[in-house]
């Protein structure tokens, strides 16, 4: 509810604690694996839940689509894939059981859905996937759904009745931020 300043710098500075704190983690992790000699024989993999909005876009919570929100961190370190890339990849965390099953030369289940991005964490190709879907259905049915190809977004916000209430399109490569042209307008 609130969104005054020192609310939203003290959830940015907790954010950064958070950050801090895992990577010193992840670090302890990573120290142990090559103490026993195994960190190049490994595949480390880090991952989350997509992030808060921290006052981007007037927003504070999680109840948004937009770029800030929607992505999560998904790195992964072991053999054979090349340090400090940064890919789109266009994934799905439903994607992981696919992948690691391919990583390790372990057929994929037939009753999983994901699809296996181990060519985008070799570097053979960027993405796996040309379009991405999302929804989200906090508080009103069905809320908010977005579909996103190429350098394109589409929002759509609906209301109870299936009504759409408001559609929103962005060109990332022209606006990555997503910013809405009626906040900049003068009042």
């Amino acid at each position: 509810e609130r969104r005054d300043e020192p609310t939203i710098r003290n959830e940015i500075g907790r954010q950064f604690a958070c950050g801090e704190n895992i990577d010193v983690q992840i670090g302890r992790v990573l120290d142990r694996l090559e103490a026993m000699g195994e960190l190049d024989n490994t595949f480390v993999v880090y991952t989350s839940d997509h992030g808060m909005a921290i006052g981007r876009h007037g927003l504070q919570g999680k109840q948004n689509l937009y770029e800030h929100t929607w992505r999560i961190p998904f790195i992964v370190k072991g053999p054979g894939i090349k340090g400090g890339s940064r890919v789109k990849g266009n994934i799905y965390l439903l994607d992981v059981l696919a992948t690691l099953c391919d990583l390790s030369g372990i057929e994929i289940p037939r009753t999983s859905e994901g699809t296996s991005f181990k060519p985008v964490l070799l570097g053979r190709k960027q993405t796996v996937r040309e379009v991405l879907y999302g929804v989200y259905n906090g508080g009103t049915k069905p809320g908010m759904r977005c579909v996103k190809e190429g350098g394109w977004k589409l929002i759509k916000y609906e209301t109870a009745d299936g009504e759409v209430r408001e559609t929103q399109l962005f060109n990332l490569a022209v606006n990555p931020h997503e910013f809405l042209q009626q906040h900049h307008e003068a009042k």
